[in-house]
This record gives structure tokens, sequence and C-alpha cells, in this order.
């Protein structure tokens, strides 16, 4: 009998697989200690990030998608 592949639940907190397979995920320091960080900064880290490339297949093999 074959086995069920195993999500990663670390991996599955932190990253999002999109309708058309991107991968999104949320840019860290963006909460703690904001008096330092330029507006520009933050602004640009509010927006999620898509992975691309081999780093993105390899999210994807740990969340069962590929």
């Amino acid at each position: 009998m074959k086995q069920k592949k195993r999500i990663k639940k670390a991996v599955r907190k932190r990253f999002k697989v999109t309708k058309n397979g991107k991968v999104i995920f949320s840019h860290q320091y963006k909460t703690h200690l904001k008096i330092n960080k330029s507006g520009s900064r933050l602004r640009r880290q509010k927006e999620p990030g898509i992975l691309k490339g081999k780093f993105a297949h390899k999210i994807k093999q740990l969340l069962g998608e590929a």
C-alpha cells in the first residue's frame, strides 16, 4: 500500500500556493522595531512576495502540490 505524502506544518504556515501555481510568502522583519525602518521599506514588506524557480518547486513538493 502506498503511503500518503506528509505535509510539513512549518511550511504550510509560511507559504501558500495560488490557483495558478504561484508560491506566495509573507515578508519578515515587518512588525518589530518599526521606528528604525523607513516607510518605503515597510510598504514594500506589506505586499506578499512571490517565489520563483527551484525554491518554489521545493516548497510545492513539501506542501504536496507538485
